[in-house]
């Protein structure tokens, strides 16, 4: 190693040790959090808060390095003076006058490293990549930003090692990869919606998460309040990608995927599935009017006039005017909730001008007391009735009549029956409920109450969301924005969005823009061109992936008679190289692949079970495989994957996904009946 280089290691590491320290010093004057005392008990209160939250945030994980770069911004370049910038994943100061060691990837003085090249080095001469090594710094890469030797190059090999080493647990941040296109989209302004149509390795689920980081960074007083939520396809999925925010220096943020969202909000509990065709008609938009058509239909006219006895007299109130006042509050689109709250005011209003105009004084008092009167209360039970989202639900899914009433000429008589069929609990505490049945109940609560809107919501895979499910998370981003993230190539319910501005359009930001990635960083090129072989008869209108890795990773398929035995070889012959094997087989075959693995000798972690073991080997039901990734994948029995779908269409999607789950190697095992779309020929 030439000298000056070690020199500059050695510069560079005692730089991470310097800032290793700074952020230990910093911790520790948080971690007296319990003994802040502010002016009153409310701001003590938040002080502690604050406390707590920072030193949760300064965590120093040996195993991450600080910094990743740093950029030299220069003053012939039209900087106020020459000077250096380590970027890394959070700030950290030195004691002394709290000068930078470390700047946040998210400052804007941190915007450089990102998107600064030779023919427009935004002020910067120098960029420097750093290696790492289980924390400890082993390497640099220089890139001149200006003289002779800059040019607009390839991916830089540190760039390039970090995006294809091999994976390790959950799913680790891509701060130190982001590229340009992908950082534009993690800056965009809190207010500006997105639709990301990201093919596999794209980094379109890391865009989203640091696209929350850098929210709740560049917003934190708004969203602070307001809140982020991040909501995902399912509880593995979650788990997976759970260590990514705080990594990146934030722990505000919640997660969730649709199904546990709607239970929380309606205090049920998912119970069992729906069959596909009803699952698809239950999360058709157009239950949204069927939904609205039940709440409101329930609305009442007046049959007689409102008499409210006051002392010894009697007021009375025509039948037009109670109708009057019901229609008034209908036309200010108020919900349903809040109309029933206001109408007794309305009516002890009406109730007052009559007892002016005879001389009588009125004053707040008196209208209070007369909204809460007995003949008031009885009149607004009659008019509008107070309802139950639960029972309405119920309701509309077990009484014919009552269907009939509010889906005439939105659902025809067949639907109707679809929609009912099935054994059904008499009464909705005893009901099995479904997904697709939560989100009914969710769409009928927020026309009863509205529901509160977060600052931001991020949605991946959110192309797998039906109208209705879409819909309920508009409702939670009413007044803020949203960040869809997805594939329509990946689509893999039968309820599944097809265009991405019909999703935009339910979620209740149809202007949003949409951007699409196509340069996979994950997915090896040869793999990655198998698959796209499904692309013609899955989605016909995307842009091909294409892969940008040196190497083209290795696919091999295999044909094994009995493909149960051969498992075991494949697993072994995998688990050889470095990194994580995922093992993804039909779920059907989840019992007996199991079995072969134990006879084999080989540990392995179901994908799904709660408890997370320490195994190189994950066996992954098919179901299950959209957005994890390994190293290495096993893929058993594609033909079988595919069958066990509702559909072809979609059985060809989920295979899709399978096949784009590899980081390294793809190991394809069938019995010879290979899906024809998959020739290459």
């Amino acid at each position: 190693m030439p000298a000056d280089t070690t020199e500059i290691l050695d510069a560079e590491r005692a730089h991470l040790a310097a800032s290793r320290a700074a952020l230990q010093r910093m911790r520790a004057e948080s971690a007296d959090w319990r003994d802040a005392v502010g002016g009153n008990s409310v701001s003590t209160q938040y002080l502690k808060q604050m406390l707590h939250r920072r030193m949760a945030e300064l965590e120093l994980d040996p195993d991450i390095p600080l910094f990743f770069g740093r950029i030299e911004y220069a003053e012939m370049l039209g900087a106020q003076a020459d000077e250096v910038f380590h970027i890394g994943r959070r700030h950290v100061a030195s004691e002394a006058g709290g000068e930078p060691l470390v700047m946040d990837w998210r400052a804007p003085m941190s915007l450089p490293f990102y998107r600064a090249r030779p023919s427009d080095p935004m002020g910067c001469s120098l960029r420097r990549r750093f290696g790492f090594q289980h924390g400890e710094l082993t390497a640099f890469e220089d890139e001149p930003l200006i003289g002779a030797d800059a040019s607009d190059g390839p991916v830089s090999d540190l760039l390039r090692a970090e995006i294809e080493r091999p994976r390790t647990g959950p799913m680790r941040d891509i701060v130190a990869t982001i590229q340009p296109d992908q950082d534009v989209l993690v800056r965009t302004d809190l207010a500006t919606s997105l639709a990301i149509q990201g093919a596999p390795g794209t980094g379109k689920t890391a865009v989203g998460l640091h696209r929350a980081a850098w929210l709740l960074y560049a917003f934190r007083e708004q969203l602070s309040r307001a809140g982020v939520l991040v909501i995902g396809p399912n509880e593995s999925f979650l788990s997976y990608i759970a260590d990514v925010l705080p990594a990146l220096g934030e722990i505000d943020a919640g997660h969730d995927t649709i199904g546990s969202l709607v239970a929380r909000s309606s205090g049920l509990a998912i119970r069992r599935d729906d069959p596909a065709g009803v699952a698809v008609l239950k999360g058709d938009a157009r239950l949204a009017e069927v939904c609205r058509r039940a709440v409101w239909g329930h609305l009442a006219t007046p049959t007689g006039m409102l008499v409210v006895p006051i002392g010894h007299r009697q007021w009375r109130v025509p039948i037009p005017e109670v109708a009057s006042a019901v229609a008034g509050l209908v036309d200010r689109g108020v919900r349903y909730e809040a109309g029933r709250q206001l109408l007794p005011q309305r009516l002890a209003h009406q109730v007052l001008i009559r007892m002016e105009a005879a001389g009588e004084t009125t004053d707040d008092r008196v209208q209070s007391r007369v909204a809460r009167s007995a003949t008031v209360r009885e009149a607004t039970a009659r008019c509008w009735p107070r309802l139950d989202p639960v029972k309405l639900v119920h309701r509309l899914l077990t009484d014919p009549g009552f269907l009939a009433t509010h889906a005439d000429g939105v659902l025809d008589a067949d639907e109707q029956r679809l929609l009912q069929s099935g054994a059904r609990a008499r009464n909705p505490g005893s009901t099995r409920w479904s997904l697709a049945d939560l989100v009914l109940v969710d769409e009928v609560s927020d026309l009863l109450e509205r529901t509160g809107s977060l600052g931001h919501v991020i949605v991946d895979e959110a192309q797998d969301l039906s109208a209705m499910q879409l819909r309920a998370v508009g409702r939670r981003a009413s007044t803020g924005s949203v960040t869809l993230l997805g594939d329509l190539a990946q689509a893999t319910t039968p309820w599944a969005t097809s265009d991405w501005s019909a999703a935009l359009g339910h979620v209740g930001h149809p202007d949003a823009g949409l951007h699409e990635l196509v340069e996979g960083f994950r997915v090896p090129g040869e793999v990655l061109d198998y698959a796209a072989r499904l692309l013609p008869h899955i989605a016909p209108g995307l842009t091909p992936p294409r892969a940008i890795r040196a190497d083209r990773g290795m696919l091999t398929i295999r044909h094994a008679q009995a493909i149960t035995d051969a498992v075991a070889d494949a697993c072994r012959d995998a688990l050889v190289a470095e990194g994580t094997l995922g093992l993804i087989v039909p779920d059907a075959h989840l019992a007996a692949v199991a079995g072969a693995l134990d006879r084999a000798g080989l540990e392995h972690h179901h994908v799904g079970d709660d408890v997370r073991a320490t195994h190189r080997l994950d066996l992954v039901p098919a179901s299950l495989a959209k957005g994890l990734e390994f190293d290495h994948v096993v893929l058993v029995d594609p033909t079988g994957i595919v069958a066990a779908e509702p559909d072809r269409a979609t059985g060809l999607r989920r295979l899709y996904v399978c096949l784009t789950r590899a980081v390294m190697s793809l190991r394809v095992l069938h019995d010879g009946n290979l899906p024809p779309e998959l020739d290459g020929d």
